[in-house]
């Protein structure tokens, strides 16, 4: 495997560059430069890693900067690399992604962590999120929404795919069930009609974006809902509402 930093990353600087100097040129200042977003692609298929570095690369506010083909892999490139985002699959030779996935949030913390595997499995899915994936998405989405999903996790978001987040809600139903009786129940915050319809889409696992254009309103005013949310409940992320809310009967579970 042979990796070319020298050219990932290179178009997109240059067109940076050119911008800068376009600018200077007509007498303005260059605006400040926006660090791309660093990815680290890990897949034991060279094809399907050469695919996403082709797709990321042609990105201006996205880098890849390593690659790797198992477990161990990730967990060294990550270190040394220090990438914002890591797109892994599972199930891979050596080390799986669920154990490399514990490994980087030590070795890398800042790292957002993203699953893109052919898995459909629950348990592959509680594992992951249980392990610090931030997303959970399947190989059948197109490879054009990949820039999209690596844009939305570094901006704070979790992303799973629709299919996997039906299955999560019904196993946090159930756990809530389960658990019922041993939980000392409280009253929870009262949350507005607008914020219910919100967190009911965040269930069903759409982005801010998939959100606003169902509710038709602007995706600024659908992050301060779900940060209302949050700090009513006193979350920290999207997915620990979820789990709130279908412990506390706040959605109805079908």
């Amino acid at each position: 495997m042979s990796e070319k930093p020298e050219t990932r990353g290179s178009r997109p600087q240059a067109g940076r560059r050119a911008a800068a100097a376009s600018q200077q040129l007509h007498g303005g200042e260059p605006a400040p430069e926006a660090e791309a977003i660093r990815v680290l692609i890990v897949d034991d298929h060279a094809l399907f890693r050469r695919g996403l570095e082709m797709v990321l690369g042609g990105e201006d506010d996205i880098e890849v900067v390593g690659e790797g083909g198992d477990g161990f892999e990730a967990v060294e490139k990550a270190g040394d690399l220090l990438p914002d985002v890591v797109l892994m699959d599972i199930r891979m030779p050596r080390r799986s992604g669920i154990e490399a996935c514990t490994a980087i949030k030590d070795a890398a913390p800042s790292a957002k962590i993203v699953m893109l595997t052919i898995s459909d499995e629950e348990e592959d899915l509680f594992e992951a999120i249980k392990a610090g994936a931030t997303g959970y998405l399947l190989k059948e989405i197109s490879i054009d929404e990949v820039p999209h999903a690596v844009r939305a996790v570094h901006g704070g978001q979790s992303l799973i795919s629709p299919s996997m987040a039906s299955k999560l809600i019904t196993e946090f139903a159930s756990l809530a069930k389960r658990s019922e009786e041993r939980q000392q129940q409280v009253p929870a915050p009262r949350l507005t009609d607008r914020e219910m319809e919100v967190l009911r889409l965040v269930a069903r696992g759409l982005g801010n974006r998939e959100i606003a254009k169902e509710l038709f309103i602007s995706e600024n005013t659908v992050k301060n809902h779900v940060r209302n949310i949050l700090e009513k409940l006193q979350l920290h992320s999207r997915m620990e509402a979820v789990v709130y809310a279908v412990r506390e009967k706040l959605l109805e579970i079908t």
